[in-house]
Order: structure tokens, then sequence, then C-alpha cells
């Protein structure tokens, strides 16, 4: 490899917003240029531990043919242009560095984007390289072995946004006119249910009748996946009626760009979201889990809303929302889901579109206020501190109070009370799952804030003048220090130089005894040096009687005249003497 590496990394992005196989996000965390021309080195971590991630070699080519198929969403994409010449300076490839980087950024940061295939398989092309229409055709056929009286249309090639959920346009061979749709997926991650209560709830569903709830034509399950049939409707979900958007259109195309962004009117807003929360409020009181309320899931049937995909939640397929509320540890349970997935629908409804981010800062102008009090106990910023509010104190609001709905269906779901008790334990390991998950990203977040905050420009300002502050006050203590050992040395001194002529330190006085040879005596010592003075530090002036007693002393010793002392007698008892 002869191409340059570049040292400095980019700054970690997260990447994706959840995974439709329940494995969390992407994220990259460098992008670093590799050598042989035009490749590039792409560090991903799956979600916030640092021990699931791995490498990928990309050129800027496949760059290209990724951005060539992201083209049906009709999303302008920053990639950056292509360069014939002189695409291997150094600053170049720097510059395309940051340009692919930002290209990353984009793209992973885009709900829709993030979550289709195309992405995925760039990203993490070992998870994602088998082709799931032929597995789901294989399990599909498998399933039709006992039931002869099914035929497969046509595939519905990337009409929702999983992965491993893929759909099939169907007819009954007793009634060929009749057009039906089969949804087939694999489990997911909170798949909590027996194998045997498993394929009880699913084959259930056929028997669930609900004024709210879209007909389940066929369902059946084995030990890895599940399958149902529902009827085909060409009017589409009400996201497509939002989106105005074709039905058996590939999902990027249909929602990522919008030609038109317009919401929908106040009755339609008022009536549908009674529609749903009704459906919600009976799904709660069965002890039905689900936690995957969005546009898409909800069926257009004139002006009925019938929801879709019961069977998500038995599957343990992840919710579309779960980056968003994963964020916020007050949404904990299922009914807490349902009821924040339901603030996404009215602000899509209202809107015309998705909101930007979560929560919510400020609310456009919506038709009516009361749409926007709904919207503020639900999306703002203060609501996701609280909690959600029950489903039941959401339809006592102004903006859905006054709806009345005149539909005679009497709803029926018959759930067995052990089936009842296996569906509740399943809640609970589902619930807890999201729990310990919400814990990781919290803790996650606070220490990659206390990281950022420690490692910002201001942060290494105020420790470097504390550290000089330190250092000052060090140097000042040292110094007091010093002194105090000086000025006491000092007072030792002053004390000796005044003591009397008397003392032992002094010239004994000369006897009358007779003559001494006794020499005179030695000079005083001399004065240790004065030590070198400290900048800052003061030093005492000695006081007037010490300086009065040193040169008393200095004289004496300069005056003195050996010849002006007396002779003395001596008896010199040394010498034995005998008697």
């Amino acid at each position: 490899m002869n191409g340059i590496s570049q040292s400095d990394p980019v700054e970690s992005v997260d990447c994706g917003r959840a995974d439709c196989s329940g494995r969390g996000g992407l994220m990259i965390k460098k992008l670093l240029d590799g050598a042989r021309g035009c490749e590039y080195i792409i560090r991903v971590q799956r979600g916030i531990s640092m021990e699931n991630s791995w490498q990928i070699v990309r050129r800027y080519s496949d760059f290209d043919l990724l951005n060539s198929s992201l083209q049906i969403s009709a999303l302008s994409l920053p990639l950056p242009p292509k360069k014939l010449i002189g695409n291997m300076d150094r600053e170049f490839i720097a510059e395309r560095q940051k340009g692919l980087q930002n290209y990353l950024n984009v793209i992973t940061t885009n709900h829709i984007l993030s979550n289709c295939e195309l992405v995925k398989k760039f990203l993490d092309p070992n998870n994602y390289s088998v082709n799931y229409t032929e597995i789901a055709l294989q399990h599909v056929s498998m399933f039709f072995r006992s039931e002869p009286k099914w035929e497969v249309v046509e595939p519905l090639k990337d009409i929702g946004w999983r992965i491993r959920k893929r759909y099939f346009l169907m007819k009954s061979k007793n009634q060929p006119k009749e057009r039906l749709m089969l949804s087939w997926a694999d489990f997911g991650p909170d798949k909590y249910l027996s194998d045997k209560d498993f394929q009880c709830a699913v084959k259930l569903l056929p028997s669930c009748s609900h004024p709210y709830i879209y007909k389940v034509t066929f369902a059946t399950a084995n030990e890895s996946s599940a399958l149902v049939i529902r009827p085909f409707n060409e009017k589409g979900t009400l996201k497509d009626l939002i989106y105005k958007a074709k039905p058996k259109d590939p999902f990027l195309k249909k929602y990522c760009n919008p030609k038109k962004i317009q919401g929908l009117e106040l009755q339609q807003i008022k009536t549908f979201g009674r529609q749903i929360l009704e459906v919600l409020k009976f799904l709660h009181e069965k002890g039905f889990p689900y936690g995957h309320l969005h546009s898409s899931n909800v069926m257009l049937d004139g002006d009925t809303c019938r929801l879709l995909d019961l069977e998500n939640s038995l599957l343990g397929l992840p919710s579309f929302y779960r980056s968003y509320f994963s964020q916020f540890r007050k949404i904990n349970t299922l009914e807490g889901v349902d009821v924040h997935c339901f603030g996404h629908l009215l602000y899509e409804m209202t809107y015309g579109r998705p909101p930007d981010s979560i929560p919510v800062d400020g609310f456009p102008p919506a038709p009516s206020a009361s749409v926007v009090a709904v919207l503020e106990s639900l999306l703002s910023c203060e609501a996701l501190k609280n909690g959600m509010p029950a489903v039941s104190k959401i339809l006592q609001m102004s903006l859905f109070s006054d709806i009345l709905l005149t539909n005679s269906e009497k709803p029926q779901f018959k759930i067995p009370t052990k089936l009842k008790e296996a569906l509740k334990t399943a809640k609970e390991c589902i619930e807890k799952r999201l729990t310990e998950e919400q814990k990781l990203i919290h803790q996650h977040r606070r220490l990659t804030r206390a990281q950022s905050h420690h490692g910002s420009e201001e942060e290494k300002k105020k420790r470097k003048i504390l550290a000089r502050k330190k250092s000052k006050l060090t140097a000042f203590e040292s110094g007091e220090e010093h002194l105090a050992k000086y000025s006491n040395s000092n007072n030792s001194a002053g004390s000796g130089a005044s003591s009397p002529l008397t003392s032992p330190s002094s010239p004994t006085p000369p006897s009358t005894a007779g003559v001494s040879t006794i020499p005179p005596p030695p000079p005083p010592p001399a004065a240790p040096p004065l030590p070198p003075q400290m900048d800052g530090a003061v030093h005492p002036d000695p006081s007037p009687a010490d300086s009065a007693s040193r040169e008393a002393l200095l004289s004496s010793i300069q005056n003195f005249q050996k010849g002006a002392l007396k002779k003395a007698d001596t008896c010199d008892y040394s010498v034995p003497r005998i008697s």
C-alpha cells in the first residue's frame, strides 16, 4: 500500500437510528485514507460497545455506487465529486477524506437511510450479504406445502423498511380475483415466548375482531419465523395518504423526500387520532403487547384507520422508533412506548413530515392549539423527563374528547388465560431489556459529556491558570518557611553577643598569684555569610540593643593589651612533696 495514512482521526459519529435486526445502531469511528490509490479504511462500531466494532475497506467507486443506488430517495447527498487528474495529491486526499466522512454522517443520521438494506450492506457486508427475498420464498414454499390453496403472484420488493421482513402479492385459488398480501419475518431479539405459546398466539390473530384492527386472513408459524396473510389495500396506509405515495413503490422512494409536504385537515387528525387511541386502549386492557405504532402500520379503509402488524411484538422485532425512546429512561413500558409513538404519528399527521429531532423544542403553527397541547404532552422535553400519560388521559383532552365514533362492530379478542400469563411474562422481559439498554446509553452519554467537557479548550485554559496559581502559592509558602528559619537563627546569634564579659566565652580575669604564660584567647569565629535574599522576601532589621552589645564586644577585643595584665603568684602543687 503506497497511499497516505491520515493520523488525525475524524470525530466519531452516531450512525443509524435503529437496526431492523435488533442489533443496535452503527457508528463510524474513523475514516482513514488507506493506500493503493483511493482506498479508505472505515472503522464501524455497532451500538455503544467498543468491542463490537470492525473495519472495512472501500474505494471511492464503492461510495459512488452506493450514492447511485440511493438516488431513488430523491435526496441530494453530499458525495465529493470525481477527479481524474491530481487525485493522489496529499491535500486533495485529505480534503476528500473529510468529504466522504461528511457523506457518511449525512446518510447514517437519516432515520430512513440508515435502516435501508443498501447502507447496511455497505457498512456491514458480513451480516447483510444474503438475499432475504430468496430466503423468504423458501420459507413461504415450505409453509404452503400443507396449504396448497395459496399462490404467490409476485414479490413486493422493498415496500417496507425492515430488511428481514418480506412482502408478496398473493391470491387464493378459490378466489383468484381477490388480491392478498403476505408478510414473512424471522425472529427478533425480543422473542421471549416459548415455541408452543408463540404458535398459539400467531394462530389466534385471525380470530381478533375490532373495528380499528386490520383483518388477518391467515397466520401460521414455525420454529424460526411466521407469515401472515391480509387483504391487499390499493389505497395503502396512512403514511401513503400523508406523503401522497403509491403503496407498491419502494420505501425510500415513497417517504425519503416527498415532493409536497402538507399535513392532514383538522377533522382527519381528530378522527384518525381518536380511532388509533381507542385500539391502543383495547390492546392495553387485553394485556396484548404492541409497541409498533407508526403511520406505515395504520391501514386506511375509507375514513377508518385500522392497525397492522400485531404479530411484530410476538416475533420480538424492534420498533421503528426504538432509537428515539431508548434515549429516555422514563419511557420504560410498552404502554409508554405506544403513547410516545402516537406522538410521532400525530406530529406527522399535523405537519406532513416527521419531527427533525426529539425532544421537540418548539412546534410550528398547527391547525388548532389543542393539537399543540397534545404534542407538548408527548414530545416536549418536560414530557420526556416526566414520562408518558396514559391513553385514557389523552382521550380526555379537548382534541379527541368531542369525537363520536359511529362504528357498531363489537370488539372480540379472546386470549386463553395460560397464554395471557405467557404474554405478560414476555412483556416484562421486553421492558427489562429496554430498561437495561436505556441505562447503558445513559451511562455512555454521561461519560461522553464528561470527556468532551474535560477536553474542551475552555477547560484546558482553566487548568493552566489553576496550575500557575498553585505553582506561585507553593513558591510563596516555601519562601515564607525559609524566612522563618533565617529569623530564628538570627535571634539566637543576637542573644549570644549581648551576654556579659564574665561569661564562659569571654577571657578569664588574671590572678595576682604570679606570672603566667597563658596565651591570649583566640579571635572569635567569623560570622557565617548571610543567605542570599529571595525575591519578595522581607528580612527584619536588627534591634538597637543588639547592635550596641556587638559594638562593645568588638571594641574590648580590639583594645586588649597583654602588658596591662597584672602578674600573679602561683603555687604549683603538681610536683610531689616529701615531708
